[in-house]
C-alpha cells in the first residue's frame, strides 16, 4: 500500500505576512497546490491537507486537487496540533503509513517524495525521513506503529522530531536534490533553514 499524504497547511505565516499555503509561486500556483501535487507525483494516492489560517481560502484553491481537507481547531498553538490533527485523520483511514510534510519548502519536488518513501521500508513500521547536510528535514514518513508517539512528542510548534530521535529514524540524504529550506520570508529576503526554528520536523 501507498503511503497517504498529510501536508500541514495551518500556520498564519507571520513572519511571511499572510498564510504560507496562500503564497505563490513565480508562475502563479499557490504553495498549497503546487505541494499537493508534490505528494500525488511522488506516490501518495491519498493527500489530506490540513488547514487552520484562512482555512476557507486555502480550501477553496484545492476543490480541484482532489484532496481531503482536514480542519485543525487548535492551530494557533503551533505545528504540533496540525500533526496531530493530521495524523488523527490518518488513523480513521486503512492507511498503513502516512508522508508528512509542509507547505513551505518550495523546492521540495516529487524526487524526494519517492526516495524517502523507498527508503523507508513497507507496511506500518515504515520510518524515514530527508535529510539534507545531515540535517533533519521533510518529508518524513512514518507506520502507524509510529504515530501516537509521535503525536505525544509534539508540543506547540515543536513537532515530533524527539520521537523520531528516540526510534532511530534515519536520514535520507537529498541535498542533492533540494535545499530543504523552509521559507519562512518573502523571497526578497534570506529564506530560514531547519536551523532557525528548532525541531520543525514533523
Amino acid at each position: 500500500m501507498k503511503p497517504f499524504g498529510v501536508l500541514l497547511a495551518a500556520g498564519a505565516g507571520t513572519r511571511m505576512g499572510q498564510p504560507k499555503a496562500l503564497v505563490r509561486d513565480a508562475d502563479g500556483v499557490p504553495w498549497v497546490v503546487r505541494s499537493a501535487r508534490v505528494l500525488r507525483s511522488g506516490g501518495c494516492d491519498t493527500i489530506a491537507v490540513v488547514v487552520g489560517a484562512a482555512a476557507d481560502e486555502v480550501s477553496a484553491l484545492l476543490v480541484d486537487e482532489a484532496v481531503v481537507i482536514v480542519p485543525s481547531p487548535q492551530w494557533t498553538v503551533g505545528m504540533s496540533a496540525s500533526l496531530r490533527a493530521g495524523l488523527d485523520w490518518a488513523a480513521t483511514t486503512e492507511a498503513e503509513a502516512a508522508l508528512v510534510h509542509l507547505v513551505d519548502m518550495p523546492d521540495v519536488g516529487p524526487d524526494i517524495v519517492r526516495r524517502v518513501v523507498a527508503a523507508g521500508g513497507p507496511g506500518d513500521a515504515a520510518l524515514a525521513r530527508a535529510g539534507y547536510n545531515g540535517r533533519a528535514g521533510h518529508p518524513v514518513l512514518m507506520g502507524r506503529v509510529h504515530w501516537e508517539q509521535a503525536k505525544a512528542a509534539a508540543t506547540g510548534d515543536r513537532g515530533a522530531g524527539s520521537y523520531l530521535k528516540r526510534a532511530g529514524c534515519p536520514l535520507i540524504p537529498c541535498e542533492d536534490l533540494a535545499s530543504g529550506n523552509d521559507q519562512d520570508v518573502r523571497a526578497s529576503q534570506s529564506p530560514s533553514g531547519p536551523e532557525d526554528e528548532p525541531d520543525r520536523q514533523p
